[in-house]
């Protein structure tokens, strides 16, 4: 579930490992009291006729859907490569069928996105001697890469943490030669020294300056994991294949290749140089300078290959009833891709994210058959809008909102569906509505929770601002107020949590990620009868939804360029 940086890895997977272990958790149940005791003050009851629409909401259709998105047929639907073509064609299928008007571009339901995607390739190779690392499991490169192809061979030179520095006193390249050498550097820091100074002297930039204009080929960067991302974690990710927007700046000139090391790696290099790695480690905390050059060297033979791709975002819209109010819409999301095909190997993205896009379909089927009539039909038009590229950045949602095609400040919410699928564990009692604090959406969205039976679960970790970090946030940012809803099971926790951290650590962003036998398909149907009310209601309130005044995110919503299509 967003951009791959070194800081960055698992943005969504270790959020939502928190927050729903918080959720699913006994200390959750002690939040539903309160939780409830305010809502029910609100009117929490439904209509007749927002029952009946939300009984229209089949998790047959769920279910299949997400089964056929999630099967070997579309290949991961990674975006800008075939299987998300096939996927965007399918729901684009599924948007005519059930009688939706195109939204995309050009009268179709799509709307293209142009990408530069880069890899690195298995032939690659880095040695140290006679030692050959292996890239994905010893090291990997960090992106940019601005070179199809680096040729290096150089000595080996250990540059402790690799600052120079007058406010530390201290110089780890003092006495050592640089010129086409491949440098080693520490991540962290020793102890007692001044965290702030050490901030600035570590600073990015400035160290690759300090290093690479001194004549250095290469820098490898040691000590990079840690126990909530282990190397292993990042190493999985950063070996990927990685995406881009088209538009996005490239680098102005060359930059020499940038690697990450394992420890296992680092005891390889260091092996038969006077001192081990975790030797040197142990100096370098304390203190001690341990700068030195190793006496080996190093050959590096990487091959990277980049291009340029299409992948679209997938638009269905219902025209409202209501001759004014119908130029402004309710916007549903969801995001259709997943990692494609990488390594070899399929990543069906089931629970992440086929799950929620079938949520939104079978939304819109819904709408379509409980309100088949135009005249019969909400206030306001109900945009479907089915996005690429939040893998790798939440590129599509933001690419719809800066060039949208429907006017954005005619916008009325944003409802999105993203998670890791802890809605198909059981029948959902808990729902959090992150957003839910910020604008008007949060009295519907606690009436409607409440009214369906369902306990009204706040936030568990606000600190943590989930809320800024799925494809909803991107409308946010232009001032429409949104909710990302998740669904948490009824019944014992102690059930629960052990499977969500399982999954985890065997499925989350992995081909394991794969439709299971035992799930629950009236988790996600509650999850989407509870969308689907939201949104009904907002589609038919005299005025769209407010910031609340106290929100860091109070601001018109944006006009932004003219729509591109509808």
């Amino acid at each position: 579930m967003h951009s791959l940086s070194r800081n960055s890895v698992q943005r969504r997977g270790f959020l939502s490992a928190v927050l729903l272990v918080a959720l699913l958790s006994s200390s959750a149940l002690a939040w539903q009291t309160a939780a409830t005791a305010t809502a029910t003050k609100a009117a929490a009851t439904l209509t007749s006729a927002e029952r009946k629409a939300a009984d229209r909401v089949k998790f047959e259709t769920i279910r299949d859907v997400t089964t056929t998105l999630s099967s070997n047929e579309f290949e991961g639907r990674g975006t800008g490569q075939p299987g998300a073509d096939k996927a965007a064609k399918y729901l684009a299928d599924r948007f005519a069928k059930l009688g939706l008007k195109p939204g995309g571009e050009n009268g179709t339901y799509l709307q293209p996105i142009r990408f530069k995607s880069a890899q690195v390739l298995p032939e690659s190779s880095f040695t140290v001697g006679d030692v050959a690392l292996k890239h994905g499991e010893d090291y990997v490169v960090v992106p940019p890469y601005t070179s199809e192809e680096v040729n290096n061979t150089g000595g080996i030179v250990f540059l402790g943490y690799g600052v120079v520095s007058t406010e530390l006193k201290r110089d780890d390249l003092a006495g050592l030669e640089l010129k086409d050498k491949v440098v080693i550097i520490l991540n962290g820091q020793p102890d007692g020294v001044d965290a702030s100074a050490w901030r600035r002297a570590t600073n990015p930039q400035t160290r690759a300056l300090n290093i690479f204009g001194r004549g250095a080929v290469a820098m490898i960067v040691a000590n990079v994991g840690t126990p909530k991302q282990p190397f292993s974690t990042l190493a999985n990710y950063l070996s990927r294949r990685r995406v881009s927007l088209a538009s996005a700046p490239t680098p102005p000139f060359k930059i020499p290749p940038v690697l990450l090391s394992s420890d296992a790696a680092m005891e390889k290099i260091f092996a038969g140089s006077g001192m081990t790695y975790a030797q040197t480690q142990d100096k370098a905390k304390t203190g001690e300078m341990v700068s030195r050059d190793l006496g080996k060297t190093a050959t590096l033979a990487l091959r990277m290959k980049s291009g340029e791709t299409t992948s679209d975002n997938v638009i269905g819209v219902m025209e409202g009833s209501d001759a004014k109010l119908k130029e402004e819409a309710v916007v549903y999301s969801a995001h259709y891709d997943a990692y494609g095909i990488d390594g070899g190997r399929i990543h069906p993205g089931a629970a992440d994210n086929a799950l929620g896009t079938a949520t939104i379909i079978g939304i819109a089927e819904a709408f379509t058959k409980a309100f088949p009539k135009p005249s019969s039909r909400p206030r306001r038009s109900i945009i479907f809008l089915a996005v690429t590229g939040e893998e790798y950045g939440l590129f599509g949602a933001e690419h719809w909102v800066g060039n949208p095609t429907w006017p954005l400040e005619k916008v009325a919410a944003n409802i999105n569906f993203d998670g890791i699928g802890t809605e198909v564990y059981g029948p959902v009692k808990r729902i959090v509505g992150f957003g839910a604090d910020h604008s008007d959406l949060g009295t519907i969205f606690e009436e409607v929770s409440v009214a369906t039976g369902n306990i009204v679960t706040p936030d568990p970790l606000p600190e943590e601002n989930a809320f800024v970090r799925s494809d909803h946030y991107a409308f946010v940012k232009k001032g429409v107020p949104a909710l990302m809803l998740m669904g948490g099971p009824e019944g014992d926790p102690s059930i629960w949590v052990p499977r969500m951290k399982k999954w985890l650590e065997t499925d989350y962003h992995s081909p394991n990620d794969t439709v299971k036998p035992d799930w629950n398909w009236t988790g996600p149907q509650t999850l989407g009868k509870v969308g689907m009310i939201i949104g009904l209601r907002v589609a038919n309130a005299d005025a769209m939804p407010a910031w609340r005044q106290s929100s860091p995110f109070n601001k018109p919503r944006t006009a932004a360029k003219q729509p591109t299509g509808n």
